[in-house]
């Protein structure tokens, strides 16, 4: 197992810590991008390419042999979240409304640490290819990244990816085979009614009345259409409808989520949702307008890369440190969107007893470094043995 100098674990905690200072969204991650394509340039990387899925950047390491023909990509996310920082921290967001509530400043980190010991020491048989991922934060980086040729032009054959977990604690690892996180459907509805006098109601057609039974009826989906045991939520999000108290208004829209973790529980839950809001509509006389958006898959650990992933682990903490029976959550990851294309797997990293991800108090646990950093490089030389 590879071991790493207190100055380079400290390196990466001071990537770590620059980035959270500067956080940038989505696909508008050129600073965060342009900072890891030049170390990994300086690192001596075989190659180094920007631009793939418009920011993301992709870094090419040679073992010492790479007759096996073996080629294993390895991906960390980018992107920050439009969120107010309320901590006190010395490193706290200097952009006022952008931070990093999820980690990916860690994540992005400790794969440019792991990357640096990889292209100094090449000790495997075959090629590493690092993916930085821009817009994982609901802008589907990773389907802007293959849709730009990721798997093909780099031959990638399979992929793994790692997210931090608050509440799992520092130097423990945490997954699953089979379905991980949860597919993340999207809807928007508009319920088009005929507005009028708030007291002369029979002379409209009320579409808030109408969206209310709708709502309602639409939880019968988890409650009575789903099998119990296959897990599925239907959350309506947001309602906007009317503007007096006086007036029944033209239309109401409301939307929200929809999650899944079996595909034809997805299939089911989407063929009853347009049933439902269309025959309660029209029993209310009004109409709808239904958008329903496929936004992320399941992420879907194949059960054979999940165990070589949960040994990597292993081999860092301790085999009493490494959870392979996570339960699986309804959040979703766009990093599904890879693993549809190659098998691999995504490995949860204890971020400790911090603030959720998403949450203004929340921050990467700098102690979890040397773990994130050990697991890649273990990972890479157990996937690609050199001898």
């Amino acid at each position: 197992m590879a071991t790493f100098s207190t100055d380079a674990l400290e390196d990466v905690r001071a990537w770590r810590r620059d980035f959270h200072e500067n956080p940038e969204l989505l696909f508008e991650v050129d600073r965060t991008a342009g900072i890891i394509a030049d170390k990994l340039r300086s690192f001596g990387c075989d190659e180094v390419l920007t631009g793939i899925g418009r920011t993301g950047v992709v870094a090419v390491v040679r073992g010492r042999r790479s007759d096996s023909g073996k080629v294993v990509g390895l991906r960390a996310d980018m992107d920050a979240l439009p969120i107010y920082e309320q901590t006190n921290l010395p490193h706290r967001s200097r952009v006022e409304g952008k931070m990093h509530a999820c980690g990916h400043d860690g994540h992005s980190a400790m794969l440019l640490g792991a990357a640096r010991h990889l292209a100094a020491e090449r000790d495997f048989n075959g090629t590493a290819v690092l993916i930085f991922q821009p817009a994982e934060e609901g802008a589907v980086g990773a389907k802007a990244m293959i849709d730009d040729g990721l798997f093909d032009r780099f031959g990638i054959q399979e992929v793994y990816g790692m997210h931090n977990m608050p509440g799992l604690p520092v130097g423990q690892f945490a997954l699953r085979p089979g379905p991980a996180m949860s597919s993340a459907d999207r809807f928007e509805v508009t319920i088009e009614g005929f507005g009028g006098h708030a007291a002369r109601p029979q002379r409209s057609v009320d579409p808030v009345i109408a969206t209310n039974h709708i709502i309602t009826a639409l939880q019968t989906i988890v409650s009575r259409n789903t099998d119990p045991l296959e897990s599925a939520v239907l959350s309506v999000c947001a309602i906007h409808g009317g503007e007096a108290f006086n007036v029944i208004p033209q239309s109401v829209s409301f939307k929200g989520t929809v999650r899944t973790l079996l595909p034809e529980v997805r299939e089911l839950c989407e063929k009853r949702f347009h049933h439902i809001v269309n025959t309660v509509a029209d029993a209310f006389g009004t109409t709808a307008t239904i958008t329903y958006a496929h936004d992320c898959p399941i992420t879907f650990n194949d059960p054979e890369k999940a165990g070589l992933a949960g040994d990597a682990a292993a081999a860092v903490v301790g085999t009493d440190k490494v959870r392979r029976d996570l339960p699986p959550s309804l959040g979703s990851e766009d990093f599904s969107f890879m693993l549809e294309q190659r098998p691999g797997a995504i490995i949860f990293l204890g971020n400790g007893d911090t603030a959720n991800i998403h949450h203004p108090m929340y921050d990467f646990n700098d102690e979890a470094i040397p773990h994130g950093v050990g697991y890649w490089t273990e990972l890479t030389e157990r996937l690609m043995p050199a001898n």
